[in-house]
């Protein structure tokens, strides 16, 4: 065999670090139950389309080829969705097992080049995510029996999806080569993909909304297109409603991203992640970035700044004590870095800063009232989704990790009692995220701040004029003035539901990683269930709707910021309608708490009775 053949063989079919990781991966059932469930959804997603989208009776080529058209769409977007989803669990592995410095000790002693340890790690987890694209390519062929679709858009939605799914998997190679994260960052970088992607695509739905897109009418491609999966397929699968540029219009850069941003995703995506394999096979034999970039020896200003002392310190001051010592041990450990208490506190301080520039960007005329309701709505928003996604991981290691490290252990040896370890955890999670769901809380009771004092002396910012079907009008305010309150009601022990989850899915699993993804699944299908209960019941049904509004966080927020839109069965009912509805929105909000605290207390009571038995059969594991 030739020597320059067998190379490129090495980095890649038969990388020996790819063959481990694929024949491992490959007899776990995990693997076969979640490449399963993928073409179960899809299949059954093709299915219900088809069925939905086409007509009863006869059926003409024209309808047919429109219901495939549409059927295929959805698909290609929920696969583009899954994928952004399963890529961060599948690459998570390359993040907390080879963070593990002995991990790198022991690899870096083979006679393994350095392009073929990273590759190694990147293809071998890259095949399972590949292997579902591929895997479903029959499935899209099938559209093409009904008309409509192209193959050209196929291919396309599949590069796409290669395209995120390589640069996902990228990113993770890179923290993983840089050793300068752990186990814990594995959940930090899945909330950073799926915070960029909502992020990006909320941006390019206000600028398309403001006009600032192409077409004609502005609501087109934006910058943003090519820098997201779910804009590059739908600019692909809507022409007409999503324009792009004329490829004649702009030149350069910007004429290659507005005209063709699909063909620009894949691109970027592509040349960022050979750029970041580049990088990483620089830095993979050197320690990685934080060994080149750790310099002196003292402690660094920025520690001492905050009382931290040296990184392997013996002695640290006394500290005073709660009354629960693990609550204390858990509000206090989590501040115990310098990356932590700076990321806590920007966090606290950016989130007020930004709130307040937005209600004085309004008050002075440069947002009209309809963008003023948007950002506020969209902070705030990000803002709870990012805290429940912080008390999510937080909750589900708290007792898993302990067990792994064996902390667990030594607890159980101490005179703490079930109820005041699992209480304790409780208590010292919520207490640390207090400062933070204080961020959205200040958020949208500042704007309601600003109302309630009639726009600081301007009426006409603080209230919208609403005209009633049945005659007169009613005054609403921009955001109701009760917003802050009744969102710190309900958020406090909606938080308190999720870390309790947390900590029941970390009690009961063997490892971190299940623990976080169980948590989630539990937590964001409630959440998501009883927000669509709580929206068609606020615009559906008068008087009973405003109350059940407040069964989510999601839509409890979106009721306070926009009454009219999300009541308004019950805000067009009558002209005290509104008031009405505002009452009933502060009686469902103190009972949703309820009902919340009262799920905390039997989950808790739950895992006090069971703590031992489920300690005991986990032993070991």
């Amino acid at each position: 065999m030739p020597i320059f053949l067998r190379w490129l063989l090495r980095l890649g079919p038969m990388n020996p670090i790819a063959v481990r990781l694929v024949q491992n991966a490959s007899r776990r059932n995990k693997h076969l139950y979640v490449r399963s469930a993928y073409l179960a959804v899809l299949i059954l997603v093709l299915l219900w389309a088809m069925l939905g989208n086409t007509p009863g009776g006869m059926v003409s080529y024209r309808e047919l080829a429109s219901a495939g058209a549409t059927s295929f769409a959805w698909i290609a977007y929920l696969q583009v969705g899954l994928i952004c989803i399963l890529s961060p669990v599948f690459m998570a592995g390359a993040i907390a097992q080879e963070a593990n410095p002995k991990t790198w000790d022991i690899l870096l002693t083979t006679p393994m080049s350095k392009l073929e340890i990273v590759l190694g790690n990147l293809l071998g987890r890259l095949f399972f995510v590949l292997a579902l694209l591929f895997a479903s390519l029959p499935l899209f062929a099938l559209t093409q029996f009904f008309g409509g679709v192209p193959g050209k858009s196929i291919i396309a939605s599949y590069i796409v999806s290669a395209g995120a799914a390589i640069l996902v998997g990228a990113i993770a190679i890179s923290l993983s080569v840089s050793r300068l994260v752990g186990q814990r960052a594995v959940f930090t970088f899945y909330v950073s993909v799926v915070t960029y992607i909502a992020t990006t695509i909320a941006i390019d739905a206000w600028l398309s909304s403001r006009g600032f897109g192409m077409g004609t009418n502005g609501n087109g491609v934006t910058w943003l297109t090519s820098l997201n999966p779910f804009l590059a397929i739908r600019s692909l699968l809507s022409p007409t409603a999503y324009p792009s540029a004329d490829p004649s219009a702009y030149a350069g850069l910007k004429g290659f991203m507005l005209a063709s941003p699909a063909v620009a995703w894949s691109t970027f995506s592509i040349a960022l992640s050979a750029l970041l394999v580049g990088a990483s096979t620089l830095t993979v034999r050197t320690g990685g970035i934080k060994q080149v970039a750790n310099g002196s020896s003292g402690i660094p200003w920025y520690r001492r700044l905050f009382k931290l002392g040296a990184v392997d310190i013996e002695h640290r001051p006394p500290r005073n004590v709660w009354s629960n010592p693990i609550a204390w041990r858990e509000a206090a450990s989590r501040n115990a870095t310098f990356t932590r208490i700076v990321m806590r506190w920007s966090f606290v301080g950016l989130g007020a800063l930004t709130a307040l520039a937005v209600v004085i960007f309004y008050h002075i005329g440069k947002l009209p009232t309809a963008d003023f309701q948007f950002i506020i709505k969209s902070l705030v928003f990000t803002e709870v989704f990012l805290i429940a996604l912080v008390a999510v991981n937080m909750a589900a290691t708290a007792v898993a990790g302990e067990r792994e490290d064996g902390t667990l252990d030594l607890i159980l040896t101490t005179p703490i009692t079930p109820k005041m370890y699992l209480a304790g955890k409780l208590r010292g999670l919520v207490s640390y995220l207090l400062p933070l769901i204080a961020v959205p809380v200040f958020t949208i009771g500042i704007a309601g701040l600003y109302c309630l004092t009639g726009g600081m002396g301007n009426e006409s910012l603080a209230y919208i004029t609403h005209s009633i079907p049945g005659g007169g009008s009613v005054q609403v305010p921009v955001v109701l003035p009760e917003a802050g309150l009744l969102a710190a009601i309900l958020l406090i022990p909606f938080i308190a539901f999720c870390v309790m989850i947390g900590l029941h899915w970390s009690l009961k699993s063997k490892g971190t990683l299940s623990s976080v993804v169980g948590t989630v699944a539990v937590v964001f299908i409630v959440s998501g269930i009883l927000g669509l209960c709580g929206w068609a019941s606020g615009a559906d049904m008068p008087m009973i709707g405003p109350a059940l509004v407040s069964l989510s966080p999601a839509s409890l927020l979106d009721a306070l910021i926009s009454p009219v839109n999300r009541l308004d069965e019950t805000v067009n009912s009558s002209p005290q309608g509104l008031t009405t509805a505002r009452y009933a929105m502060t009686i469902g909000t103190i009972v949703s708490a309820a009902i919340y605290i009262a799920i905390v207390y039997a989950v808790l009571t739950a895992l006090v009775r069971n703590f031992d038995f489920t300690v005991r059969k986990l032993a070991g594991s």
